[in-house]
């Protein structure tokens, strides 16, 4: 006997011992060989343990009851229905399991395959509820969300104290969004199961009044994608003019009707591509599936998108373009959720360190007088005069703050919307207007500039007071920095989605300007999840 073995043996003895198994007089349960080979079986997972070992060893899957029969038809249901969630179908295996079940000779083997059962069954419960990748920051640093995972206890009791199939139905996000995702993955399997969405359109630019071979595959594409009603036109005609519209508003596209460099790139994405996107975008729902939902009232900004929204009983009330961190990666900006409670009107702008060593402190060291509409202040508080060389320090020695007061041309603008948080990101207004208009905005270090700022201050007043306007604007006159706490902190939530759908169930998409969707594809991949069958 090895030593490994000599403790696996005594682990499962003492397992046995405080089980209602354990020998207690004449009435005492008989260890069975079953018994033993659940002990056995679980001695390595404290929390399936103690499950066990509190039902005496009990079957909840093997068993001859109806219960028990209940919950491995409804395991064996749910698990043959993975691929439709986007999950790795291969790798809980149904028919796997169904074969081992009829290949059990002894009590022994029974025993073994409860526990594997049960192995199987919180292995999948986890990956529907809360996503394959549960660490994606390890996809990604940048994705520094804190997955809701539930312990052990909650589906093994769940699963015992509710029917199997309304608890294990339960499991995926319980949300329109999920369910209209799921929708528009089975719409694109039928179009890559078809034949897809036909030939590409060539490069170029086509625009109202053109004709050609490149306007008859643009028509045919648009009429494959349900964009165009059937035609044989050749003509760039008004037909065709609004289907480019309509694919350009439901892609963030400039929408003005010519099909140029990224419509066309846009339109000649392939369908297995957009499958891709609906798939990962699944998993990033799971990851923010909460016991609590989003919030009954809550902000999101969906960072491909660059709109922030405030929803209220899961409708939209208000919306506005922003600005997010550029696509270099220590400017991007990240995801995670979060809670506002406070707003600031005429704020200060205290510039984030790596902002002051990496781009101001050169320009200091070669000039004291460099970019003067900031104070040097020291830890103190106090205001350091120019009349020095700054020469003498470098990133690390740089002892002093660099502060911006509120004013006109403040960078934060006239109000900063604080839900605090390490990583120092926050939503702002901000003095480049002009921004707002680009297609692509990726312009800050980070934080989120919106565009309606004030208006989305109304609406986050609103709740709490019966004159929002009047309120913010007698404090914004004040030219005073203000801080104003909301009564009722409201949960943030910084996602990135290149595929989300419409209340009426439209699938938008949008493209993946930091590349994290490409990497988070690749992880569901080499974890099994696969498109039309063949691993991508």
């Amino acid at each position: 006997m090895t030593h490994r073995t000599f403790l696996r043996g005594a682990a499962v003895i003492a397992l046995l011992a405080t089980s209602t198994l354990a020998p207690q007089g004449a009435g005492a349960v008989q260890v069975t060989a079953f018994h033993q080979a659940v002990a056995e079986n679980v001695s390595g997972d404290d929390q399936i343990a103690a499950f066990y070992r509190e039902r005496g060893f009990e079957p909840i899957w093997t068993g001859g009851t109806q219960a028990d029969l209940e919950r491995r038809t409804a395991l064996i249901e749910a698990l043959s229905m993975a691929g439709h969630h986007g999950l790795p179908a291969s790798k809980y295996n149904a028919e796997a399991i169904l074969s081992r079940m009829a290949s059990v000779r002894s009590a022994y083997d029974r025993g073994s395959l409860e526990v594997a059962l049960t192995e199987l069954y919180l292995d999948f419960a986890r990956d529907l509820q809360t996503g394959v990748i549960d660490n994606p920051r390890r996809v990604r640093a940048e994705i520094v969300r804190e997955i809701p995972l539930r312990e052990t206890s909650y589906y093994l009791d769940g699963l015992m104290s509710d029917t199997p199939r309304a608890f294990l139905g339960a499991l995926a996000p319980q949300t329109p969004e999920y369910a209209r995702l799921m929708g528009a993955k089975l719409r694109l399997e039928n179009t890559i199961a078809h034949g897809g969405w036909g030939v590409t359109v060539p490069s170029g630019k086509f625009e109202p009044g053109d004709t050609g071979a490149g306007v008859v595959a643009l028509r045919d594409r648009l009429i494959a994608m349900g964009y165009l009603d059937r035609t044989v036109t050749a003509r760039y005609d008004a037909s065709i003019t609004e289907a480019v519209r309509l694919f350009q508003e439901n892609h963030g596209l400039e929408v003005d009707g010519i099909a140029g460099g990224s419509t066309l790139d846009q339109i000649n994405t392939t369908p297995q591509d957009r499958l891709k996107s609906v798939i990962v975008a699944m998993e990033r729902e799971r990851w923010i599936n909460m016991p609590g939902g989003l919030g009954q009232r809550h902000i999101l900004v969906n960072l491909t998108d660059f709109n922030a929204r405030i929803f209220d009983d899961g409708k939209l009330t208000f919306e506005t373009r922003s600005v997010i961190g550029h696509q270099e990666r220590d400017r991007q900006t990240p995801e995670f959720s979060d809670e506002m409670d406070h707003m600031v009107i005429n704020p200060s702008w205290f510039v984030p360190r790596s902002i002051i060593v990496g781009e101001y402190l050169p320009k200091l060291r070669n000039n004291p007088g460099a970019v003067s509409h900031l104070e040097i202040v020291d830890s103190r508080g106090r205001v350091v005069g120019r009349n020095q060389s700054f020469a003498r320090f470098t990133e690390r020695s740089f002892p002093f703050s660099m502060r911006q007061r509120p004013g006109p041309n403040n960078a934060l603008g006239s109000v900063k919307f604080m839900f605090p948080n390490k990583y120092n990101i926050y939503l702002h207004d901000t003095p480049a207007k002009s921004l707002f208009s680009h297609e692509v905005r990726t312009y800050s270090h980070g934080c989120v500039r919106l565009n309606d700022p004030h208006d989305f201050a109304y609406a986050l007043l609103a709740a709490q007071t019966s004159d929002p306007e009047g309120f913010f604007q007698s404090r914004l006159r004040s030219g005073t920095e203000t801080r104003v706490n909301l009564d009722n902190p409201v949960p943030v939530h910084l996602i990135y989605r290149t595929a989300f759908t419409t209340a009426k169930g439209h699938t938008q998409f949008r493209r993946d300007i930091y590349g994290r969707d490409a990497e988070i594809w690749d992880a569901l991949s080499a974890a099994g999840v696969e498109i039309g069958g063949v691993r991508s």
